[in-house]
This record gives structure tokens, C-alpha cells and sequence, in this order.
């Protein structure tokens, strides 16, 4: 399900937090946090923003191929530095108002491009690249054209929330940044496919966060072919192309695993249960919004929403579980990778409603990353891990099981084993 939302300047009218009905009160969440980016930007002199870039990027997708590739320094620095405002690796366990403290001080600086341009890329264009290849924080200066807008709060399902911004006249880095080599090697290798790319910086611990901001600026893959993806997309791509290449050239040639693993986690309203089936590869997101969730106010009922595939793999987008999909098998792909097992997956999510917008698709993937970490519950027999699964689940199990193709597969398709 592809959502995507922005929150303008409240009128006394309509919350948010109380889904189009009355105020909720002087501490409305999104009242609160307008409040608190309008702050943020008044402390900006003139139209001078010198602060310290995470270094961070957004590129937008409206009036693609034409884009607004937006460098991003905050207005005000938190105490624990710059790079945490953009960095969603690290988020995890992070309160949703710690996070959208760090976001609504960031201020991004917007300069129009062609997404071709990534292919002979402006001066400017390659001190904002150059900047994305550091290993800490880089001093930059932003000279903007006018005040930064306070046009509202932006949440989406993909990517981390917006604050502030303004169209950019000029963009400098201050000091020469830290590059780290491994990033440098791979953009300045024009011959070097961008999947290629993104596989050696992964396994030379480049975070995927980092990653998809690279992609996004173009500084991947072939040199005539490479361009500006927005950020949405450049997210996605990363967590579905290293997950596939992951499945593709090795998990399928693992072992299975032995037994049933059931995996937890809960972070932000969202519940996680992984269970991993021995059985050769296969996928499934089934994703609940409760009734009374941010997607389902008015219903009595869960409302469903699923994508699978089976060991082929998948041949076309994820349209209704979205980024969340490849998010969540990027997780699991990870944890096959390193124990070199094989199995059959089935990622359950339970969503409640805390009155928080989204916070981007980083939350699935770091959630499931979590849960993947933790001691699984084991079972010998698939009785007892669905018996299991029942108890701890708050939608009933019946409704997973009308909705769910693998679950299907698994209770009703017989076996060759069955027969001896």
C-alpha cells in the first residue's frame, strides 16, 4: 500500500493525531512539531545557512525526468552531531519525536536538474556528490534564494520525514571532506555497473542509508548511463537489488534449515513476526492494519495487504506491501546470508496507531534487522509453530490464513514426503 502524506501549517479546525476531528489538545503531535521546525528556521541569519551537512541529500520525484536534487544541513545541530539527522541506519530504538527533532531542523537547499546530468555533472553538482562520499560530517555553506518555506510537515511511507526548504543559489563545501576510499574507488570506476557497485560497497560496510544517497545522486554504474534517482525510488532499489542478488547467487544454493524459527521485534506501533519454514525459498509480507490504525480508522475490521514470491522469484513491482516488501526481505536475506541457510519466509506485521505520521520504509528494515538478531523460537513440526503464532498474534489467525498464499501452500499442498 503506497501512502504518502503532507501535513500543512494546522488550523484550529482539524488534527492529525485525531484523524480530521477536534483537536486533541496544546500538545498535538504535529502542532508541537510545526512549532518547534518554525524555530529552526528563525534561527537562520539572512539567506546564509554554514552548518555542518550530515552530509545528506534528498532528490525529489515530482516532474520527473526534471528534478530538484536538494543538499540538506541542519539549522540546528543536535548534541549527538550532524550525521544522525540523515542517517536512518541508527535510528532504531529512537522515539518518534527524537527522530522528527532531527528532521524538521533540516533544512534542504533545492537546485533544478535533468536526471541526465549525472552523466557530465556540473561543478556544483560534483562538490554536492563529493560531499556524499565522506565519512563524517563536511562544513558546507548554503546560500539560499529566499527564507526557507514552513509549507508543513511531509511524511512519507518511503523516506524519512521533510522540514524546512528553499531554493538553492549556491552550494560550497568549506573544508575538503574525508572521503572514504572504498566509496571513491567504486564512483570514480565508470565501467563498473551500478548493482556490481553497490554489492562492493555493501560487503565493505558502506550502510545501505549511505548507499541509497549515492544512487540518488547518480554517482553509480556506467559513466554515459548514469543519472539522478529520486530518493523514493533509490531506496527501494537498493534494498530489492541486494536482496535478489543475495537469494539469486547464493541462498538458493544453501541448505535448509532444520526446523521452524519464529522472530520478534516491536518498535513504533509495528509488530514483527518472522517465521522461517524448511523448505527451498520462498517470500511472503502480509502486513495488518489494525482496526482504528492510521489506514483503517473507520474500520471494525483488520485490513489486509500481501506480496509474495515463490523460488522464481518475483517478476514485477510489489505493488501493494511497496518498499516495505523489499525492505523487510533485505533483512532477511541478511541472516540466511550469514548462517548460509535456505528456507521459506513469512514476515507478519501488526500495525497499531500511536498517533505518529510515517517515518519511511527504514523502520521495516530495521525492525526485522532487529528481530533477526534476537534467540528464535524453534519447533519441530509446523502444528506447533502455527499454534504458537496463534496465541501471540492480535488479529486472528484465521484472517492471515484467508489472505496468505504461502500459508495456504504450506497447510494444504501435500509433499512428495507426505506420501511415504
Amino acid at each position: 500500500m503506497v501512502q504518502e502524506k503532507t501535513y500543512l501549517n494546522p488550523s484550529p479546525e482539524v488534527c492529525v493525531k485525531c484523524k480530521g476531528r477536534l483537536w486533541c489538545g496544546p500538545k498535538c503531535f504535529i502542532l508541537e512539531r510545526f512549532r518547534k521546525k518554525e524555530q529552526a528556521v528563525h534561527t537562520i541569519k539572512g539567506n546564509d545557512l554554514h552548518a555542518q551537512s550530515p552530509p545528506g541529500v534528498f532528490v525529489s520525484w515530482y516532474g520527473y525526468p526534471k528534478v530538484n536534487l536538494s543538499p540538506m544541513a541542519p539549522a540546528i545541530n543536535p548534541d549527538e552531531g550532524a550525521w544522525i539527522t540523515d542517517d536512518s541506519d541508527k535510528w532504531f530504538g529512537l522515539s518518534s519525536d527524537k527522530i522528527i527533532s532531527y528532521r524538521e531542523s533540516l533544512v534542504r537547499g533545492n537546485m533544478a536538474f535533468s536526471i541526465k546530468d549525472a552523466a557530465d555533472p556540473s561543478y556544483e553538482l560534483l562538490d554536492i556528490q563529493e560531499s556524499l562520499m565522506a565519512k563524517k560530517p563536511v562544513d558546507v555553506e548554503m546560500k539560499l534564494k529566499g527564507n526557507p518555506r514552513m509549507r508543513g510537515l511531509s511524511f512519507s511511507d518511503f523516506h524519512a520525514p521533510m522540514g524546512p526548504q528553499a531554493d538553492l543559489e549556491k552550494f560550497s563545501m568549506v573544508e575538503n571532506p574525508s572521503i572514504n576510499p572504498k566509496i571513491d574507488k567504486l564512483v570514480s570506476d565508470t565501467d563498473a555497473k551500478s548493482l556490481d557497485a553497490m554489492i562492493e560497497l555493501y560487503k565493505g560496510d558502506v550502510g545501505v542509508n549511505q548507499l541509497h544517497k549515492i544512487l540518488s545522486a547518480g554517482m553509480l554504474g556506467i559513466g554515459k548511463n548514469r543519472k539522478l534517482v529520486p530518493t523514493r525510488w533509490s531506496i527501494t532499489a537498493v534494498d530489492s537489488n541486494l536482496s535478489e542478488h543475495f537469494i539469486d547467487e547464493k541462498i538458493k544454493y544453501f541448505p535448509q534449515i532444520q526446523e521452524f524459527m519464529l522472530f520478534h521485534s516491536s518498535y513504533l506501533e509495528n509488530d514483527f513476526f518472522v517465521l522461517l519454514v524448511p523448505q527451498q525459498w520462498s517470500f511472503e509480507l502480509l502486513e495488518v492494519w489494525k482496526p482504528g490504525a492510521s489506514w483503517n480508522i473507520d474500520s471494525k475490521e483488520p485490513a489486509f495487504t500481501t506480496d509474495f514470491e515463490f523460488y522464481e522469484g518475483r517478476k514485477s513491482y510489489a505493488e501493494n506491501t511497496a518498499g516495505g516488501y523489499y525492505a523487510s526481505r533485505v533483512a532477511v536475506a541478511e541472516y540466511l546470508l550469514q548462517k548460509k541457510k535456505q528456507c521459506t519466509a513469512i514476515v507478519f506485521r501488526e500495525i497499531g496507531d500511536s498517533g505518529t505520521p510515517s517515518l519511511g520504509v527504514w523502520k521495516v528494515r530495521e525492525t526485522v534487522r532487529d528481530a533477526m538478531k534476537k534467540q528464535p523460537v524453534k519447533f519441530s513440526e509446523s502444528g506447533l509453530a502455527f499454534a504458537y503464532i496463534e496465541k501471540k498474534l492480535s488479529v486472528p489467525f484465521n484472517f492471515y490464513k484467508k489472505k496468505s498464499v504461502l500459508l495456504d501452500d504450506l497447510l494444504h499442498q501435500k509433499r512428495i514426503f507426505s506420501f511415504f
